[in-house]
């Protein structure tokens, strides 16, 4: 069994047997019974939990006239992804403007997670970020077919009906690209981040890694605003009124 951290441990003391129990009943053979829970997951309870306390502290303290540090961050958060849709969706971009935002939430503090001691950044393990791709891939899809019905296959089938056969599979291939993009960029980017800091701290661990972790934060900033504009130009194009 892998070496876990001091959080993933004590999840399984805990919940190994009922976790074991429900991956079984849908069929899934954990590679530890005994220690079922990974520690990819229990970094993402952690970013889960947080940004839930996050928003509810929130919602319970909002206030117009005097907002609170964590109020001035949601609505700074709130404006940045406000005015990227409108450059890049354009108009009708209000209702995709809650899923990008947790989105790119999600995906920042995913990345940043990894430089507090002890912890991990869950997007350095490449079923977050595949998971993240497939959940926007099947968004945007659904965007394109509830804005044009099943008209939105068009799409896939060019301008040039007597081509549409050999559109069809590039169109379908160029699509699946998009994923496997979106999941390699965010994986590559956070796990050589997390494997240089690392390293640097092993060897010199004052002053020098200080750099090296300015440069993680950098990065954590640069694929979390890169993922979300990427969702966001395949939103434009999925429910554009071109199709």
């Amino acid at each position: 069994m892998p070496t876990q951290l001091l959080l993933t441990r004590l999840l399984n003391a805990l919940f190994a047997g009922p976790v074991d129990s429900l991956l079984r009943a849908v069929h899934v053979q954990p590679s530890y019974p005994s220690a079922p829970i990974t520690d990819t997951f229990a970094m993402e309870l952690i970013v889960f939990f947080g940004l839930l306390l996050y928003f509810v502290v929130v919602r319970v303290t909002l206030n117009v006239e005097r907002p609170n540090t964590a109020q001035h961050f949601a609505e700074m958060t709130n404006e940045f992804v406000t005015e990227q849709s409108e450059a890049i969706i354009g108009h009708g971009y209000e209702p995709f403007l809650s899923f990008l935002t947790v989105l790119a939430i999600f995906i920042l503090f995913s990345n940043l997670l990894g430089l507090i001691p002890g912890l991990k950044s869950p997007t350095a393990d490449v079923v977050v970020p595949l998971g993240c791709a497939i959940l926007t891939f099947v968004y945007y899809h659904y965007q394109g077919i509830r804005k044009h019905g099943w008209g939105y296959i068009k799409q896939f089938l060019g301008p040039v009906w007597w081509l549409s056969w050999l559109m069809l599979p590039i169109e379908i291939f160029s699509h699946l690209a998009r994923m496997l993009s979106l999941t390699v960029r965010l994986y590559a980017n956070i796990f050589a981040g997390d494997m240089i800091t690392l390293a640097f701290f092993s060897l010199i661990p004052i002053g020098v890694p200080l750099i090296f972790l300015g440069l993680h934060v950098f990065v954590a900033l640069l694929q979390a605003f890169i993922f979300m504009a990427l969702a966001m130009c395949y939103l434009a194009l999925a429910v554009s009124e071109e199709h």
